[in-house]
């Protein structure tokens, strides 16, 4: 507290820390020599000397042990608080409530947490699921007009947890709302909210989101969509399923810098999405490895919206779309719609284009080992969304080129996307592929996602 003095003992351990030159690796010989012969009344103050062998062992070991203490990592005293039927915590808010910063709460699947909504303030909390994945619905709740939770502390990690049903008076009611850095949400599914996740506008911050599904997110008027991440440095979108935005986009970021990689975003049937995938203020973007699909009902006519809004104050327009597979059932339209505020010519490369449609807007965009058309015994199953490729995919087979670099980065894809909401390594034998998927047989499958050895 402000203005309580340190007691003598946290005095001392701290001279003690403060003359440990290896800033966190107490030397207990060290300590003892610093306190042999003298207890310490205050560590500044006047030392009186310890008279017997016993006093000065008891000197040492008190000192030693607060300078530990003072040293011991903050994970070390992390508590675990439990959440649940017959647990100390019947709701997550309530436990969140009682959490210190680096906590973990794990919440049991087989509880009732309907409405219960509210804010994450401390940092560094992991909050996860066990014993399947809790539901926590809306229920007519929301937290501060906003969310089922909203996050304000940072280095929150959100991993198998469910969110759904959220509405608020500003039509933007969603599973999470983000006001804080280094947010990572794994495993989790958010559905018929108005928003999935809604971030804020932090130029500072970053968002990693993955092994996650989000679907029938929106409000229905083309502004809320499944998620929506705001000015931030850095967005992470790897292993997720994103399908059937209503009447918004299924992805849509400003963030300065974008890394999409190896996800399943996908309209489908009956869908009125937008956008599959929008960046209207540009910025570093990764698109690897993707599967894209624009059903006949979507409500655009574009796939991939880059800069469509201006810079909005980020200040880079490189766009790197990579061994990607895009379908359009809409059957016209354009796949990648790159406005003309970008200056840099994006790099296409490796790519599918299935479908009616124009490739790209940009009359300066270098396409490279790209192949369009509409053939169908390109893919194994494609009513049910398996883009994997047949044994007669033979335009696509190999048909590819060295990814090369972007902005001094890999561009190869090493993963494939594995239904649902998972990854596997891309098998690497001969030339790559053209798409998100490598030829892997012809191996009959249970969900057409499995990956299997390719042979030749």
């Amino acid at each position: 507290m402000p203005g309580r003095a340190p007691s003598a003992r946290a005095r001392c351990a701290g001279a003690i820390l403060r003359a440990d030159p290896a800033g966190g690796r107490v030397d207990v010989s060290a300590v003892c020599a610093t306190a042999r012969g003298f207890v310490y009344k205050g560590c500044g103050g006047p030392r009186v000397a310890a008279t017997t062998t016993e006093a000065r062992m008891t000197t040492c070991r008190w000192a030693i042990a607060a300078a530990l203490a003072l040293l011991a990592p903050a994970a070390a005293r992390a508590a675990t608080l439990q959440v649940g039927p017959g647990q100390p915590y019947a709701k997550p808010c309530a436990a969140i409530a009682a959490a210190a910063n680096g906590d973990t709460i794990l919440i049991d699947a087989a509880g009732d947490y309907a409405g219960d909504v509210c804010a994450v303030t401390r940092s560094g909390l992991t909050l996860r699921g066990i014993n399947g994945r809790p539901h926590i619905d809306a229920a007519g709740q929301h937290a501060e007009g906003k969310a089922i939770w909203v996050i304000k502390g940072a280095n929150t990690t959100v991993d198998n947890i469910e969110f759904s049903g959220c509405r608020v008076p500003d039509q933007n009611g969603a599973g999470l709302r983000v006001e804080a850095d280094n947010l990572v949400v794994r495993h989790s599914w958010f559905h018929h909210n108005e928003m999935g996740i809604l971030t804020g506008n932090d130029r500072s911050h970053t968002i990693t989101i993955e092994y996650s599904e989000f679907s029938d997110n929106g409000y229905g008027d083309g502004y809320s969509h499944n998620v929506y991440v705001g000015h931030h440095a850095l967005l992470v979108f790897r292993y997720n399923w994103s399908r059937a935005s209503l009447s918004g986009h299924l992805l849509k970021s400003r963030a300065e810098r974008n890394e999409v990689l190896y996800n399943r975003l996908t309209g489908e049937a009956d869908g009125t999405e937008s956008y599959e995938l929008t960046f209207p203020n540009g910025g570093l973007s990764f698109v690897i490895g993707n599967l894209i699909e624009q059903p006949a009902t979507s409500e655009n006519s574009a796939m991939l919206d880059y800069l469509s809004e201006g810079f909005g104050g980020n200040s880079d327009d490189r766009l790197f779309v990579v061994n990607n597979t895009f379908v359009n059932n809409r059957g016209s339209g354009t796949f990648l719609a790159i406005r003309a505020a970008t200056q840099t010519p994006a790099i296409v490369r490796n790519n599918v284009f299935w479908g009616g449609g124009t490739v790209s807007s940009q009359a300066s965009a270098v396409l490279d080992h790209n192949v369009t058309g509409n053939a169908d015994d390109w893919f194994v199953d494609p009513a049910n969304y398996d883009y994997r490729l047949r044994a007669t995919a033979s335009a696509l087979i190999d048909a590819g080129t060295a990814p090369g670099t972007g902005a001094g980065e890999s561009l190869a894809p090493t993963q494939v996307y594995l239904h649902p909401v998972a990854g596997a390594a891309r098998p690497v034998v001969g030339a790559i592929d053209v798409g998100a998927y490598e030829w892997a047989g012809d191996g009959i499958f249970d969900d057409g996602f499995e990956q299997g050895v390719r042979r030749r």
